[in-house]
């Protein structure tokens, strides 16, 4: 082995190397705070392994970039795991870099003779940012294609040539198959390889000039083997288990609905770029994007000769700090009004309900060579949420929305349709208090009409201990699939009480009596029942010319018959609260 060894260094001097790398003194013993440069290398090491593994599995086109991390996230073993780490490794990174930078600054280390090496480390904190810009569209989901879409938006900004920039970078007018694999080339290949360049360039010039001491100590100097090393690797211990443990806690990284350009959604970028989101909603966006964030590169360049003074190396510490104290108060602005934007709160819900739907319907079907964004576009459900947000929404509402989660601006006027036809909406709507309310009828002309005034508030207490019994009846003629039928008995006890007790036929017809004159009950919420009074609430089967406002769909042709029937199985179904909007 020795003799195997031996060559070895014959032919590549490798222990010489490994000497002069060990065994370099380090001006006043090992410290702490000289632990950033290898935890920052150690971090960029993993991503290079993981980045690697993942590249395996993925596959960059607009049809397939989705459902390739659906493979990983899901299918994959450890999957999930691995882009955990990839992940949140890529947000550790950003805040090393921060951590580098101020302790370069504060102790001075970005001073002649180290100047080229402070501008390399500026080029690796522009590239870093620019690696975890372009890995955000990766996934090609909801939420990286629209971050990517507002961000790209901005090199429009540059002049003269900001729009023909925009189209070199997305590949064209349009975000699509282009726009993944130019964005994947700088992700793996250019962004990677100038990293790598410039962590050479910076660990030579490092290694040329030496570790520079903020302050002379009275510690005798020591070698960066095996004190500074073991600091180091504490440290790189320390940023893994917190990567890790993120990693567990959130199980993996997340993937939102896959892009759909047809669907908007709330664009926000990574919590590191958020400070500039907030920012752009004060000042315009050629100032926001580039004027103000070309100052302060500028300005960060200029800093070794700002700092030949000492009054210019407390400007450069204090500029600093302020820089990261505005970006901390506008990412803190940030959250706290999306906190408190409702619409955003829902959309975010939306989202996630799509990212859960779209892996459900993924496991069950598979995913069609269409891509994974038809399973949501022909997802009855999906439809249907869309269907009433967009057509009944401005006079229902489904659980206090509008059928996705947002809230709805106008005043309800009509009755909140989330379980429609069971019992438990039935009992409510039989209750003179809850009828007039803006649940159900308080909104519309019935709630002066007879049905309200001349019966439900006449009840005494016997009749009005009758009511759940004709609620069980109704709901059990609309046979929802969610509630289990009545017994022969119980349905029995409710006719009994629907045309004797009560007096209900005296002006609802039920099971084709062919009586009265309100709306017709013969097989109430039935999917064909619910269908036919969408369809033309008007008709004389329902509310005939007394129709308070609610259109004809179908007779006015504003949803097809297989849209309405998608909308009424989806009213049918049990009830779900989506974003419940307080």
């Amino acid at each position: 082995m020795k003799a195997v060894i031996d060559w070895l260094d014959d032919r590549s001097g490798f222990r010489t190397l490994i000497k002069e790398a060990l065994y370099e003194k380090v001006p006043g013993g090992a410290r702490w705070r000289y632990v950033w440069g290898s935890c920052l290398t150690f971090a960029f090491f993993a991503q290079v392994v993981t980045g690697t593994l993942l590249w395996m599995f993925y596959s960059p086109s607009a049809q397939t970039a989705w459902e390739s991390v659906y493979f990983i996230q899901y299918h994959v073993w450890g999957g999930w795991f691995l882009r955990g780490i990839h992940h949140y490794m890529a947000q550790a990174m950003v805040v090393l870099l921060v951590l580098h930078l101020m302790q370069v600054v504060i102790d001075g280390a970005y001073k002649a003779p180290r100047e080229l090496n402070f501008w390399f480390g500026i080029a690796l904190m522009g590239v870093t940012l620019g690696l975890s810009l372009t890995g955000y569209l990766l996934p090609w989901d909801q939420k990286g294609y629209w971050a990517t879409a507002v961000a790209t938006n901005l090199i429009a900004e540059v002049p003269l040539v900001g729009v023909y920039l925009q189209k070199l970078v997305i590949g064209g007018t349009e975000y699509g198959h282009h726009t993944v694999t130019r964005f994947f080339a700088l992700h793996a290949g250019v962004l990677p390889g100038a990293l790598i360049a410039l962590v050479v360039g910076h660990i030579y010039l490092f290694r040329r000039h030496g570790i520079h001491a903020k302050e002379p100590r009275p510690k005798r100097d020591s070698y960066f083997w095996p004190d500074q090393v073991l600091k180091d690797a504490v440290a790189c211990l320390a940023v893994a288990l917190a990567v890790i443990v993120l990693t567990l806690y959130f199980h993996g990284a997340p993937l939102g609905p896959p892009a759909d350009p047809a669907n908007e959604f709330p664009a926000r970028p990574e919590w590191y770029f958020l400070f500039l989101f907030q920012l752009l909603k004060y000042v315009p966006a050629f100032w926001g994007a580039i004027i103000i964030p070309a100052f302060v590169v500028l300005l960060m360049f200029a800093q070794p000769f700002i700092g030949k003074s000492e009054k210019g190396h407390r400007f450069n510490i204090g500029f600093l700090w302020c820089l990261l104290i505005g970006a901390g108060a506008l990412t803190f602005l940030a959250f706290s009004e999306d906190r408190a934007n409702k619409k955003h709160f829902a959309a975010v819900e939306e989202a996630d309900w799509l990212a859960k739907r779209v892996v459900e319907i993924a496991d069950e079907q598979g995913i069609p060579p269409s891509g994974a964004v038809t399973l949501l576009r022909e997802d009855h459900e999906n439809r249907a949420r869309r269907l009433f947000s967009s057509n009944c929404a401005s006079c229902h509402l489904y659980n206090g929305h509008d059928g996705r989660g947002f809230p709805v601006d106008s005043n309800q006027s009509a009755p909140d349709l989330a379980g429609i036809a069971s019992r438990e909406w039935l009992e409510e709507l039989l209750d003179y208090d809850h009828y007039v309310s803006t649940k159900y009828f308080g909104g519309t002309a019935f709630k002066d009409g007879k049905m309200a005034t001349k019966v439900l508030k006449r009840f005494d207490k016997k009749e009005k201990a009758l009511v759940p019994k004709v609620a069980a009846l109704l709901s059990d003629i609309a046979s929802l699939p969610y509630q289990k039928p009545l017994s022969e008995k119980d349905r029995e006890e409710g006719f009994d009480v629907f045309f004797d007790e009560l007096g209900c036929i005296d002006c609802h017809d039920i099971e084709d009596e062919d009586e009265g004159s309100a709306p017709d009950l013969t097989g109430y919420g039935s999917r064909d029942w619910l269908t036919a009074i969408v369809a033309d609430p008007s008709h004389e089967r329902f509310y005939g010319k007394d129709n308070d406002r609610m259109p004809s769909f179908a007779r006015d042709e504003k949803l097809t018959g297989e849209e309405i029937e998608i909308l009424v199985d989806w009213l049918r179904s049990k009830p779900s609260e989506g974003s419940v909007v307080k």
